[in-house]
């Protein structure tokens, strides 16, 4: 919104500013003020010996400017006195002698106020995604033009598995405004979970009119996520809306995260169905709750422990961080079981390992089990890591076998067969069998 007060344009001078104001967004009463603190700031460097006099005395150096002509006088006196009392102390010539120092403090200032106006803008804007060009690296930040201003997107906001090429445009969510050595900026995300609901909105008319609703999302960005959705108005099949016909609409979001699965699970109040749907797509045989319902121990059957844990434990760390409750993953088999809460940052979180060997690891960028199963003799040679706390990686890790037995593509969902992207289109083409109605899950190799 534009709050610049326009001048009427009846010299060259009140035309420049309204010009500026316009261009820059910006108030015109911002672009005087940044010229008398310029002609000021002038005076005090070309007129030294002049303005330290004026100091001694206790007096300020104030300027008379006219906004419609641009005539100024600088004028001192006490700061107590009445404006009629200032003596007029413009030197000969000050105007020429004036510009070249004046400009530089102007421009500074109007970009100063250019910016703060930029981000009272945006600021209104958060939780919006916008479609961004990759501008620049800036260490580890990526620098983004988002249209009027510029976007950053700190390592913490970025998706690990991808790759930022200059000039490539992407959609980044507006996530917050924060203050830093450079002053206020724009921080966009692209692993934010509300960036896969705007998309969702974007892509579903039903999301962005509101007639289909998002319940809840967890997400471990680049890789997997999993979305609820519930419908407000009789008739409308959340899942099959999110999904498209032929998954024409769930695609779309899929290319714009580059590849990443998506689950669509309609929602539901009855926690064990939610949690059923959620762990697709494996059978649960049983689950038991705990007193206040804050922990829940699933059993499948033994062939399918790996599809419940899924690579990485991905499978049952969404599951729970959307259900939100703590899930112990156990066969119908005798089997120890694996334990996740949903808030693990990291899949070696998952081990419970000691704090200090865990920051190890994760700034050496061990960050992922295969990583350790892989290369245990790399870990080993970690600075930090000795013969003890190799071990109890190791028993960590023989704890953690059954996720390591998953196989490298998922079985399709049971009862209601869901195949990767191309696959499943191709189905639904063929068949055209109705979408399951309790879970969709869509995936691209």
């Amino acid at each position: 919104m534009n709050n610049t007060q326009n001048l009427i344009a009846r010299t060259e001078f009140s035309a420049a500013l309204n010009q500026i104001a316009s261009e820059r967004n910006i108030p015109v009463d911002v672009i005087l003020d940044a010229v008398k603190a310029a002609l000021v700031a002038s005076f005090n460097k070309d007129f030294e010996a002049e303005a330290k006099k004026i100091e001694e005395r206790g007096e300020m150096i104030s300027v008379d400017l006219d906004p419609e002509s641009g005539e100024f006088k600088l004028k001192a006196g006490q700061a107590d006195a009445p404006a009629k009392d200032y003596v007029d102390i413009t030197p000969p010539g000050f105007g020429r002698i004036a510009a070249q120092t004046a400009k530089q403090v102007i421009l500074q200032t109007v970009r100063e106020a250019e910016k703060a106006a930029t981000i009272a803008e945006y600021k209104d804007r958060l939780g919006e995604i916008v479609t961004g060009m990759v501008q620049r690296m800036d260490g580890k930040n990526v620098i983004v033009d988002i249209g009027r201003g510029q976007g950053v997107m700190p390592p913490e906001e970025q998706v690990r598995n991808e790759y930022y090429r200059l000039n490539s445009r992407l959609s980044v969510l507006l996530a917050d405004i924060r203050d830093s050595f450079k002053g206020q900026q724009i921080i966009v995300s692209r692993s934010d979970p509300r960036l896969v609901a705007s998309l969702f909105a974007r892509e579903v008319p039903e999301v962005g009119g509101g007639s289909v609703v998002v319940k809840g999302i967890a997400r471990e960005a680049g890789n997997r996520t999993k979305i609820t959705v519930a419908s407000n108005q009789e008739g409308v099949d959340p899942v099959g809306s999110c999904v498209g016909q032929k998954g024409v609409r769930v695609q779309a979001v899929i290319n714009e995260l580059n590849g990443e699965k998506i689950d669509i699970i309609q929602y539901s109040e009855d926690k064990d169905k939610l949690l059923k749907a959620a762990l697709a797509p494996a059978d649960v045989a049983k689950m038991e709750f705990n007193k206040d319902q804050s922990e829940v121990t699933v059993t499948v059957p033994d062939d399918q422990l790996s599809l419940a844990i899924g690579r990485g434990g991905t499978n049952v760390k969404l599951a729970a961080k959307l259900v939100g409750v703590k899930i112990k993953v156990v066969s119908d088999k005798v089997d120890p079981g694996i334990v996740v809460t949903g808030n693990e940052e990291y899949e070696i979180d998952q081990l419970g390992l000691d704090e200090k060997v865990r920051s190890i690891l994760v700034e050496n960028s061990f960050t992922r089990i295969e990583d350790l199963t892989h290369n245990l003799e790399g870990v080993k040679a970690l600075p930090g890591i000795d013969e003890a706390a190799l071990e109890t990686i190791q028993k960590k890790l023989s704890a953690y076998s059954p996720m390591l037995s998953q196989p490298a593509v998922a079985a399709p969902v049971s009862p209601a067969p869901v195949e990767e992207p191309k696959e499943e289109i191709k189905e639904e083409t063929k068949t055209e069998e109705p979408i399951a109605p309790e879970t969709e899950t869509v995936s691209k190799e």
